[in-house]
């Protein structure tokens, strides 16, 4: 069966929406924090901005964001392996499903033809 370049793949639609939840989510959540001017909060409320942002973009079909998305993945499988280590497990499967479904040869297509498609 042969692949639809034009068509986004369900894989993808899904990833990045579940980035923009989560992004948007996480922002307002931690929101307080940065209006009390916490430790951490500015940094904390940048990598929620960054997962919105690779949502977004991924729908708008910008390889970058694929690999912004992976990037922001792999930077809280770093951080989960700090102490304390609750989320590493959880944070190592998210990123390893993460990533199989945006390197997949569909969504690989999907975003190497965003060039040609846009003319």
């Amino acid at each position: 069966m042969a692949l639809n370049p034009l068509k986004r793949p369900i894989s993808v639609t899904g990833v990045a929406w579940l980035f923009i939840a989560v992004g948007t989510i996480g922002f307002f959540y931690h929101s307080p924090e940065l209006l009390r001017l916490q430790k951490d909060a500015f940094v904390i409320e940048l990598t929620e901005l960054l997962a919105f942002v690779a949502g977004l973009f991924m729908l708008r079909r910008q390889n970058w964001a694929r690999w912004l998305a992976v990037a922001w993945m792999a930077f809280h499988v770093v951080l989960s392996a700090l102490p304390p280590i609750h989320g590493l497990v959880v944070h190592v499967i998210l990123f390893a499903g993460i990533t199989y479904l945006l390197l997949r040869a569909d969504a690989a297509q999907y975003f190497r033809n965003a060039a040609g498609a846009a003319s």
